[in-house]
C-alpha cells in the first residue's frame, strides 16, 4: 500500500534526525576515547630520531716542538752578551743623516722572524732603525709575554726590543697582506717619513763579500743608502719603488704611494701587489730594480743564528765562550761561505716543495689556552679562502684575471667599469654588432631629423 505524500515526509525527517543524533554520539565517543589513558602496549613506538653530534675531522699529524735558533740570546740579560757584528758591516758612526727606517712585516713563525732581523743588523742595518710590526692579531699578548715558543703567534717582545734593540709596532687587530702596507705608508707619514724600506719576514739577507765600489768594501746597507740617495735626486724621475730581488726588500717613495690611493684593500692578498702596481704605472710612476747584496727567500730557518754575526772561539777548548771574547772570522772566509751555502740550500728547497712555497706559514700547533689562540689548520684553511676571494674581487674589478693590464689597454679609470671577461671572442663580436646595429639607428634617426628639417 502507497504511504501518503504526508506520511513519506514525517519517515524522512525522522531518519535524518536518527542519524544526525547517531553521528553526534559516536563524535562525543570519539572524544571521551582520545582523552582517557591508553594502555602502554596500544601507543605506536616509532623511535625518534637521535639528536645530530658534531662529526670531527681526523686530527692533523703532530709536528715535533719547535726550539728557539738563538741559544745565546735565551741566556743573554742584555745586548752586550750578544756578539758584535762584523766589523766590516758595523753602521756608520754617525749615523747618516737620511732617515732609513725598515719595516718588517710579522704574523707568525718567531724563528723565520728572529732570523730576518738578525741577518740585517749583521749585515749592517741600524737596529735602531728596524721596525718589526707585530701583526699577529693578539694585540697586547707578546708585549706582556703572555704566549709561549710553540703558538704560531709567538713574538719575543723582550728579546726584539731589550736584546737586539730593534723597535717593535702593534697593529691593533689581524690585518691583511693590503692593510698592513697601507699601515707602513700611513706610519711613514705620520712620522715624516719621505722614504721607507720593507722586507719580508721569509727573506734573510747577507752583505756581498766580495762586492767593492771604487776598490772599497760596502755593507748592504751602505748600498741600500746609496740607492735612496740616487733616488731623492730632483732630476730623477717620477719614482715609485726600488726593488731588492723583486720586493723580498723594498725602498717605497711615500707620496707615490699616497698618490695613488694606496693599496686596495678589497683585494686582501694575492693579486693586490699586481693592483698596485699596475695603477702606479698607470700614473706614469716608475718601479726599478736595485742592488744591496745577496737577498733570500727561505722556508725555514738555521739552527742557531751567530752564524750570522761571523765569530768564533779564541780557543779551540771553549764551546761556548763569552761573546766578548769572539772574534770576528775575516772578511769573505770560508765561514762565509758556509753561510751562503746553507742559505742557497734553504731556498732551493722551498722552491722544490711540492706542497708549496709557503709551508712555514703553518708550521706550529701549539698555543691551545693562550690569549686569542687560533685553530692552526683553520686559520691556514681562512687566510687560503680569503686569498681566493681577493682574485675573484681583481678579476671583477678589472674584468680580467691575468695582471698585465696596461698591456691588455686597460687603464686606471678603467676599474670596476668592465664587462666580465670582456675579452672573450664572443662578447668582442656581441659588442662589435651592437655597436653596428646602433650607428645604423643613429643614421636613420639624423635622416628623420633632417627630412622632418626640409619638410
Amino acid at each position: 500500500m502507497l504511504l501518503s505524500q504526508g506520511r513519506l515526509r514525517q519517515t524522512i525527517l525522522a531518519l535524518t534526525l536518527i542519524s544526525v543524533l547517531a553521528c553526534s554520539f559516536l563524535l562525543f565517543r570519539a572524544d571521551i576515547f582520545e582523552k582517557l589513558p591508553v594502555p602502554r602496549q596500544l601507543k605506536s613506538e616509532v623511535p625518534s630520531p637521535p639528536k645530530p653530534t658534531p662529526l670531527y675531522k681526523a686530527a692533523p699529524e703532530r709536528r715535533p716542538d719547535i726550539t728557539d735558533n738563538f741559544p745565546r740570546a735565551t741566556k743573554a740579560n742584555s745586548s752586550s752578551a750578544l756578539p758584535e757584528i762584523p766589523p766590516w758591516n758595523k753602521p756608520p758612526q754617525p749615523h747618516v743623516k737620511e732617515k732609513t727606517p725598515l719595516f718588517i712585516g710579522f704574523t707568525r713563525n718567531w724563528r723565520l722572524l728572529q732570523q730576518v732581523v738578525v741577518s740585517y743588523i749583521a749585515a749592517g742595518w741600524p737596529p735602531e732603525d728596524i721596525y718589526v710590526v707585530d701583526n699577529s692579531g693578539v694585540m697586547q699578548s707578546n708585549q706582556k709575554g703572555l704566549l709561549t715558543l710553540q703558538n704560531p703567534f709567538y713574538l719575543n717582545y723582550s728579546r726584539l726590543t731589550t736584546l737586539l734593540e730593534v723597535n717593535v709596532l702593534t697593529t691593533p687587530t689581524l690585518l691583511t697582506f693590503a692593510q698592513l702596507q697601507n699601515f707602513f705608508t700611513y706610519t711613514a707619514l705620520e712620522k715624516e717619513w719621505e722614504h721607507y724600506f720593507w722586507a719580508h719576514m721569509d727573506s734573510p739577507v747577507v752583505s756581498d763579500e766580495e762586492y767593492e765600489e771604487q776598490g772599497q768594501y760596502r755593507s748592504l746597507y751602505t748600498r741600500a743608502v746609496t740607492v735612496m740617495r740616487e733616488t731623492m735626486q730632483p732630476d730623477y724621475g717620477p719614482l715609485a719603488a726600488r726593488w731588492f730581488a723583486y720586493d723580498r726588500l723594498s725602498l717605497v717613495r711615500t707620496q707615490a704611494y699616497v698618490d695613488v690611493g694606496g693599496w686596495d684593500t678589497l683585494i686582501p692578498f694575492y693579486m693586490t701587489d699586481c693592483d698596485m702596481h699596475e695603477r702606479l704605472w698607470m700614473r706614469n710612476f716608475t718601479i726599478e730594480d736595485g742592488k744591496a747584496g745577496l737577498v733570500y727567500d727561505v722556508a725555514s730557518s738555521i739552527d742557531d743564528l751567530e752564524i750570522f754575526y761571523r765569530r768564533k772561539p779564541t780557543s779551540a777548548k771553549e764551546e761556548e765562550p763569552p761573546a766578548a771574547v769572539m772574534k770576528a772570522d775575516g772578511r769573505n772566509s770560508q765561514e762565509y761561505h758556509e753561510l751562503l751555502r746553507k742559505l742557497d740550500e734553504m731556498q732551493r728547497a722551498k722552491n722544490e716543495d711540492k706542497a708549496g712555497r709557503n709551508t712555514w706559514q703553518s708550521a706550529q700547533q701549539g698555543g691551545q689556552g693562550e690569549p686569542f689562540y687560533r685553530d692552526g689548520a683553520g686559520f691556514e684553511q681562512g687566510i687560503s679562502m680569503t686569498m681566493n676571494f681577493g682574485r675573484d674581487v681583481f678579476e671583477a674589478k678589472w674584468g680580467r684575471g691575468p695582471c698585465n693590464l696596461r698591456e691588455a689597454g686597460v687603464g686606471e679609470n678603467d676599474a670596476w667599469r668592465l664587462v666580465p671577461g670582456w675579452e672573450k671572442e664572443g662578447l668582442q663580436r656581441q659588442a662589435r654588432k651592437d655597436r653596428e646595429i646602433g650607428m645604423k639607428q643613429r643614421q636613420k634617426k639624423q635622416k628623420e631629423n633632417q627630412q622632418r628639417a626640409r619638410s
